[in-house]
């Protein structure tokens, strides 16, 4: 028999090897991490007190601000954290929770994306059907099912890659566990596994992005059809940053899961991921809150409240 250690635990790649650079990119990822929490924050609470927002557009846009609050909390902290203690260790335990809270928030963020986008294509192109078609009843059970797709997915694609024996090198080339950098790591024959994520990503992904890009088709296809330009200009505006974030999102993971990288494209991937996990919450505040007047007024009037109460 073989002598073959086991690994323990894991190190995760560090932002950078220089003490100096290290800190400004683990200051930058915090602020960043901070401007996501309030942004997503203010979008939360502003939602939720208006009773003028409590529509299920605005519903799906609180939902998605919940989920990337959860999603981007999954992995920057503890990734700041480590860089400026420069402690890279990681349990497996600790790992594979990662792993699948990373799967799940993707997977529920990347749904409602999808549901979103039939939301604006009813709106847009069945207005008349739109308070029929997008009801309550509908907004709540495409959330649930949202959740319980996502846990299928995340327990099936975490359970598939922690059942693998580890006994390689124990450096995964990122700054949090990610199921291609341990399929790397694996002694184990990893064929199954990469297959299954290969047709989970394929298959649950591209079904969703096809979805919306058929959605935004029909969509751009009416607007078109507006006699006034304002109206045209005023949907595109709407659309278009939010196709944005969905390719930037879905472009980035694909090329993540999907390729076959080998563990020294270190800041390739990390760059990558950094789109995939990190720039989707962050944006979507912008484009959801910035971008919309019913959110800034809304926000104008809790504000004047809050300051014109006598103290």
């Amino acid at each position: 028999m073989s002598n073959v250690s086991t690994v323990n635990n894991f190190l995760l790649q560090g932002f950078a090897e220089m003490w100096e650079l290290r800190f400004l990119l683990s200051t930058l990822f915090l602020l960043t991490y901070l401007a996501t929490l309030l942004g997503n924050f203010l979008i939360i609470t502003v939602t939720t007190i208006d009773q003028s927002l409590h529509t299920p557009m605005y519903y799906f846009i609180r939902n998605l601000s919940i989920v990337d609050i959860c999603y981007i909390s999954v992995t920057v902290p503890r990734a700041c954290i480590n860089s400026f203690t420069n402690n890279r260790t990681i349990s497996i335990a600790s790992c594979a929770m990662q792993v699948f809270f990373v799967v799940f928030c993707a997977s529920v963020e990347l749904i409602l994306l999808t549901i979103m986008a039939q939301d604006r294509y009813v709106a847009v192109c069945q207005p008349l059907h739109y308070p029929v078609i997008i009801n309550h009843q509908f907004c709540v059970q495409t959330t649930l099912t949202s959740l319980v797709c996502s846990l299928i997915m995340a327990a099936l694609l975490c359970g598939n890659t922690f059942r693998l024996s580890f006994c390689q090198s124990n450096v995964i080339t990122q700054f949090f566990c990610d199921i291609p950098s341990l399929l790397r790591l694996s002694c184990s024959d990893t064929f199954g596994s990469q297959v299954l994520l290969l047709f989970s990503a394929m298959g649950f992904g591209g079904g969703c992005f096809i979805f919306i890009v058929l959605s935004y088709i029909r969509i751009f296809s009416t607007v078109l059809k507006f006699p006034v330009k304002e109206e045209r200009g005023k949907a595109f505006s709407t659309c278009v940053p939010h196709i944005l974030v969905v390719s930037v999102f879905l472009s980035s993971g694909s090329v993540v899961y999907l390729r076959q990288s080998s563990s020294t494209e270190i800041i390739q991937n990390m760059i990558l991921t950094v789109f995939y996990t990190i720039v989707p919450p962050f944006l979507n505040p912008i484009i959801y809150s910035l971008r919309n007047k019913q959110i800034k007024n809304a926000l104008g009037k809790i504000l004047i409240q809050k300051t014109s109460k006598p103290s």
